[in-house]
């Protein structure tokens, strides 16, 4: 369970100027989800490094399309 300083922090992390814009509409758990699923991309491509942005647009596809089949 997340304490108050873990809730505290998400929140300004989320209204962070760097975080891009199309990320703050995510939940914390939507962004759990991306995040594990693009390492998990990671490491099917065999941990390649500079992939990262690569790696999270796929996972946020993949993770929008899994959201989405879950709601029909």
């Amino acid at each position: 369970m997340k304490t108050s300083k873990a809730l505290h922090m998400s929140a300004v992390e989320k209204n962070s100027p760097a975080m891009p814009e199309s990320m703050k509409k995510y939940s914390d758990e939507v962004l759990v989800r991306i995040a594990r699923k693009a390492y998990e991309l990671y490491e099917q491509w065999g941990r390649q490094a500079g992939r990262e942005l690569e790696d999270w647009l796929e996972a946020e596809e993949l993770v929008r399309k899994e959201m989405d089949e879950a709601c029909e």
